[in-house]
This record gives structure tokens, sequence and C-alpha cells, in this order.
């Protein structure tokens, strides 16, 4: 198997509902994106899928939550927008986006800043 990960970034901000503290109230974050996907063989050239593709394909992802209140987008109105949640968010978007191409997303992980993460994988 070969595996390869990329790296991307956003910005937003969300309040945590029925948190009960200081992140149930809106405040923001610069959020660091890394999303790992893996496949068995590789093109003639030697690549399992160009790096150039996967970071454009995370990026149009990211574009959706970029400078946005996240409790204001759909998927979030019923589910917090916890970095949990943007974790799997991400995961099934990108599983999508890539299903034509011969890769299989592996994990998602989000940052909130450099000392938190959470990470979403089947």
């Amino acid at each position: 198997m070969y595996e390869l990960r990329v790296n991307g970034e956003f910005s937003s901000a969300h309040s945590l509902r029925n948190y009960k503290g200081k992140c149930e109230n809106l405040h923001g974050h610069n959020w660091k994106v890394e999303i790992v996907v893996s496949g068995e063989s590789l093109d003639r050239i030697g690549l399992l899928i160009d790096f150039n593709i996967l970071k454009k394909k995370l990026n149009i992802v990211l574009k959706i939550l970029d400078h946005k209140n996240l409790n204001l987008i759909p998927f979030f109105k019923e589910r917090n927008p916890s970095s949990e949640n943007i974790a799997f968010f991400i995961y099934k978007k990108m599983e999508k986006i890539l299903k034509i191409y011969p890769v299989k997303v592996q994990k998602v992980t989000v940052w909130e800043n450099e000392r938190q993460s959470a990470s979403y994988y089947e």
C-alpha cells in the first residue's frame, strides 16, 4: 500500500451549543487540516495521485468552511461544529470528491490550534 498526506488550512468561527463554558460563545480558529489517502498501485509515471490534485480537491472542501460561521452551515445546524464533527465533514466530502481516483481516504485530522486535534477515520 502507498500513503499520501497533504495539509490545508481555513479560518472560521463557531460556538459549541450546550457546552457550558467559554466555547459556547462565538469564537474563531485558524484550523489546520491533514488528509491521508492510500492505494495499492501507482500510475504509469509512479504516482498514486498527484499531490496537486489532492491539494486542489482538499481546498474545494475547505473553501466551504473558510471565513464562515460554521454554525450556519447546513451540516452543522443539527451537529455541533466540534473538531470531531469538522473532521467527519471533511472526510465525507473528500470521500465523494475522490471516488473517481484510485485512492481511499484513510483519515482526516483537524487542529484548532497547535496543541489540540481531532481525527476521523473508518
